[in-house]
């Protein structure tokens, strides 16, 4: 069933702020000197600082564990995002997102399940995409199957088109859109840029939600990466909510915490839903 934003958010025109995690334990960057309350320390500040801007929902995403797990990542990997899911979820007043990268869409579903998350962001939900993890195949009939087996309505955002990866072969977009609606069940869409930050193409854009509108209006399409102060308004004339990270954090740089500036920034530049 596709994402209801004024039930879920309380806007038609939702601003979801990332949590980009550290290294978690067991990834190359984990500093052990700190440990995992450092993890859990800097997730829930910049959950308090999103949710103190006014953002319309967060998502928590294993940032930090480059390089990334291609379909399936250790189980030590779920049990940390458990628990810091859980914290945030405990922290803030809005709704809140699993992403569990690079594509272990299953785990995003099982963290969000328990914790009693909203939903999940899967990159690669339907088709096929050459990234630096390999090729990253749909598991559609998997997810979706998953989430009725473990009795929860966890809403799925599908990437179309996902940053860092291209197509395997030669597709136009529209058809993957509607692929991804009809067959994949997605009750929601997210249209990004190349890379993390980068601005999304603005005919992609309006691509995917003249599709949407042809196959099912009511799923919700969601710009995925480079929106700004500056391009937000822009952006959602076209799309109806905007998943923001690299915009929100200290100096633009996306490891960075967020800063509450941007955040404002941010917020105070999108239209009212």
């Amino acid at each position: 069933m596709p994402l209801d934003l004024t039930a879920t958010f309380g806007t038609t025109r939702p601003v979801v702020g990332m949590i980009h995690l550290p290294p978690l334990p067991g990834a190359p960057g984990y500093d052990p000197d700190r440990g995992r309350e450092a993890v859990l320390e800097r997730a829930l500040a910049d959950a308090h600082t999103l949710a103190d801007g006014s953002v319309d929902g967060v998502i928590v995403e294993n940032y930090g564990d480059a390089p990334f797990h291609a379909e399936d990542v250790p189980k030590h990997v779920v049990a940390e995002m458990t628990r810091v899911a859980t914290a945030v979820c405990e922290t803030v007043d809005c709704p809140v997102g699993i992403n569990v990268l690079r594509n272990d869409a299953a785990a995003a579903l099982s963290v969000a399940a328990a914790v009693g998350a909203a939903f999940v962001r899967v990159n690669v939900h339907t088709g096929a995409r050459v990234t630096d993890q390999g090729v990253i195949e749909g598991r559609a009939a998997e997810t979706v199957r998953l989430r009725d087996r473990i009795d929860t309505d966890v809403a799925v955002l599908a990437d179309v088109a996902v940053k860092h990866s291209v197509s395997l072969g030669e597709r136009d977009l529209g058809p993957a859109v509607a692929d991804a609606i009809d067959r994949g069940r997605a009750d929601g869409l997210v249209v990004s840029g190349p890379a993390t930050g980068a601005v999304t193409d603005a005919e992609d854009l309006r691509t995917v939600a003249a599709v949407r509108d042809d196959t099912d209006p009511d799923v919700p399409v969601f710009v995925g990466s480079g929106v700004t102060a500056d391009s937000v308004a822009d952006l959602l004339s076209v799309a109806d909510g905007a998943i923001v990270g690299t915009a929100f954090k200290q100096d633009g740089e996306t490891t960075n915490p967020v800063d509450p500036e941007r955040v404002a920034d941010v917020v105070a530049a999108t239209p009212d839903g």
